[in-house]
């Protein structure tokens, strides 16, 4: 049986479509529809049509449909799951979590109210601020963690009263298909529609006159892409972008404490996460025993196909993802690093690369200064904490950063210096529906998460009651 795309509440197989790779076999696993433009059309026009009914003044509805979505998503992931390891590469026991965060950010918008603010209140005039859906989103979703990233856009979007198009990445548009023909039967016709198609497709929908917002998580350069196409109609834009997350472990950390959580940090997704722990820097007293610790971990991880239950680490989602790795881990080692774990692609079929550890690794080489979206952790060596922080805050990013103490003071004194929209102390990666995701610098505009993540899919508008008979106007 086709894929189908979800278009204004019908299943629709379209024209043409194109092939989707298991990234642990290299092998092509099944096809999806590459959307056409009147198919686009459609979707776009079903979504503002939907927009236009009662769904966007029906916050009971809206609850109820959310609540039906993290049911269904629930009952249905186990096979979502499947599909997603299949079409991604992650071990099922990461596609299932996923399933699981989906559905919680379901539930917590679904119990959110959206509330006037009141910010004048006398014998003058009662001034309220109301909260107002936008129109039809445009959402657009990465390989990396498609279903849970299309949780974090519809979820509030669709609380809010919007009406959305989602596209997820080429990569991976399976899972989001099989989500959507689930959803289908929770939500009004035109409500969401899932779309699917090469890049071009991507651009189709941030220049589409109709949506009056457009979400995407991706890469600095997409980023750039897409807010340069809405800005010639206005279009609302909240991007994630790329990350360079830097950790810094201080000279009271015991290393022995401190391993799992930025191993964990590191690898979790083969090192396919925005937020994983991308560069490591470490007291020059601490080095040699962490970097043995991770060494260890790394040479011990079990890496196979994720349908595997053994498997604890799955192959990277594309070849050329693959070969980025490998390109950077030269690089190091030939600009004066040396591998402590791993350090090669793995030979068979697939997308393997060993978990690697880069020792004597510095500021400058391709693997600190880029972000590597990949199993490979740079370790630097640093003497002046002063210097460490600088370091870390030397790049265009600013996604998060974490900070491993046995000093909660310190922590938070050093945390506050890092130049990042997230920092943790004493873990790393560890995202909730209710917390506010965003970022500064070029890693992202916007916010995902929690109340001002509800808030950035609304427009604020002012209500002015006067209460003098009298016309005023002015300051």
């Amino acid at each position: 049986m086709p894929r189908t795309m979800t278009i204004n509440g019908k299943q629709v197989a379209g024209d043409r479509t194109f092939d989707v790779v298991n990234p642990a076999t290299a092998e092509v696993v099944d096809a999806a529809p590459d959307c056409s433009p009147s198919e686009l059309d459609a979707a776009m026009t079903g979504a503002q049509q939907a927009f236009e009914s009662a769904w966007s003044r029906d916050e009971d509805q809206r609850n109820s449909s959310l609540l039906r979505m993290a049911d269904l998503l629930e009952e249905n992931a186990d096979d979502i799951a499947d599909c997603l390891t299949a079409e991604q590469g992650k071990p099922l026991r990461e596609s299932r979590r996923e399933m699981r965060v989906a559905a919680e950010r379901y539930r917590y918008y679904a119990s959110l109210t959206l509330e006037d603010e009141i910010v004048q209140d006398d014998d003058v005039a009662r001034v309220r601020i109301t909260r107002k859906p936008m129109g039809v989103v445009a959402a657009i979703t990465p390989w990396n963690a498609p279903i849970v990233t299309a949780a974090n856009k519809l979820a509030p979007a669709l609380k809010a009263g919007n009406t959305v198009v989602l596209k997820p990445s080429p990569f991976t548009p399976l899972s989001t298909l099989q989500m959507g023909t689930v959803f289908a039967s929770a939500l009004p016709a035109g409500v969401l529609n899932v779309v699917t198609g090469a890049d071009p497709l991507g651009r189709m929908m941030s220049e589409h006159p109709i949506p009056r917002r457009v979400t995407v998580t991706g890469s600095i350069a997409t980023g750039r892409a897409v807010a340069s196409a809405a800005l010639k109609d206005f279009k609302r834009v909240t991007l994630e972008l790329g990350g360079n997350d830097p950790a810094i472990v201080l000279d009271d950390a015991d290393p022995a404490v401190v391993a799992d959580g930025i191993f964990a940090a590191s690898f979790a997704n083969c090192g396919q996460i925005c937020v994983a722990i991308k560069r490591l820097f470490v007291p020059e007293a601490l080095y040699e025993e962490l970097v043995g610790d991770l060494a260890s971990r790394a040479k011990g991880l079990v890496v196979g196909n994720g349908a595997d239950e053994a498997t604890e680490m799955g192959p990277l989602a594309t070849a050329a993802q693959r070969d980025h790795v490998a390109a950077l881990v030269a690089d190091a080692v030939a600009s004066g690093a040396s591998v402590a774990a791993g350090g090669q692609a793995i030979e068979g079929p697939g997308y393997f690369f060993a978990p690697t550890i880069i020792r004597d690794a510095k500021p400058g080489m391709r693997i600190v200064d880029e972000e590597q979206f990949g199993p490979a952790l740079p370790v630097i060596s640093y003497s002046s904490l002063d210097d460490a922080i600088t370091s870390a805050n030397s790049t265009e990013y600013g996604l998060g950063g974490s900070v491993w103490t046995s000093n909660m003071d310190r922590g938070r004194d050093v945390g506050a210096r890092l130049q990042s929209g997230t920092v943790w102390i004493n873990s790393a990666r560890v995202l909730a529906a209710h917390q506010p995701f965003g970022a500064v610098k070029s890693s992202g505009i916007g916010v995902h998460g929690g109340v001002l993540g509800l808030h950035d899919c609304t427009d604020a508008q002012v209500m002015w009651e006067g209460k003098a008979a009298s016309f005023r106007s002015g300051q």
